[in-house]
């Protein structure tokens, strides 16, 4: 039995993955997927001071609760820096990273700096406006490469702001992160946000693989990506 540990991405919540943690548990392993302080079910722990290093000790505080050994630790978009973070702090705790169409950043990074510059300036202008200068306002989800109605309406019932601090805090890594083995998922079927991350990945020779879906694969692509999960675990 492996531990699962999934990582939901901006304006998520653990729900994110009730396709897919079923079928993670369905093939004998244990799921946890956690949501961050700050989003969703948690919305109420929001607060400006909310950054990616509060981000990873939720997680790390997650994976040394349960004891948690051999975890093989799932990023989706700006979880990405959260796995590196997390990874670098209880290294001999992780079996694999999976970075899912996400952000592989390196010591000193800030997600808002490992954006394409257009969309870095969006996010800077919406966080200046609607944000109130400490918060993401949601992005449409039909950017994102979601298509089917139903899908559209299922997400957004549930999305919500997410805190600035943890696109603009720099990743701080001891080098330690580097022991634990990683892959990347590209999702393709959009606008690609993430493929210059899927060559770093590449460069790093990571095992890159790709899902023919939007951003969102847990929501539009669920089996095929609980398989993919399945096999670059093992």
């Amino acid at each position: 039995m492996t531990p699962f540990v999934l990582l939901h991405g901006a304006w998520h919540g653990g729900w994110v993955w009730q396709r897919v943690a079923p079928l993670l548990r369905a093939a004998g392993h244990e799921v946890h997927t956690p949501t961050l302080t700050g989003l969703s079910d948690r919305a109420h722990t929001l607060h400006p001071s909310v950054g990616l290093g509060t981000h990873i000790e939720d997680v790390v505080g997650l994976v040394e609760a349960y004891d948690a050994h051999d975890v093989v630790l799932v990023g989706h978009s700006y979880a990405g820096q959260v796995v590196t973070g997390v990874a670098d702090r209880v290294p001999d705790r992780i079996h694999k990273r999976i970075y899912l169409d996400a952000f592989v950043g390196d010591d000193g990074e800030a997600a808002i700096d490992l954006q394409p510059t257009t969309i870095a300036g969006h996010y800077r202008e919406s966080v200046a406006g609607p944000g109130f200068g400490w918060l993401i306002p949601v992005r449409s989800l039909q950017v994102l490469g979601v298509t089917e109605q139903s899908d559209v309406d299922w997400l957004s019932a549930r999305l919500t702001p997410h805190p600035w601090r943890t696109y603009t805090e720099p990743l701080r890594l001891s080098g330690a992160v580097e022991r634990v083995p990683a892959a990347f998922i590209e999702c393709t079927d959009w606008m690609r946000v993430f493929e210059t991350h899927a060559e770093r990945a590449a460069a790093r020779d990571w095992p890159v693989h790709t899902i023919a879906t939007g951003h969102e694969a847990m929501v539009t692509a669920p089996k095929e990506l609980a398989d993919l999960l399945l096999t670059v675990a093992a």
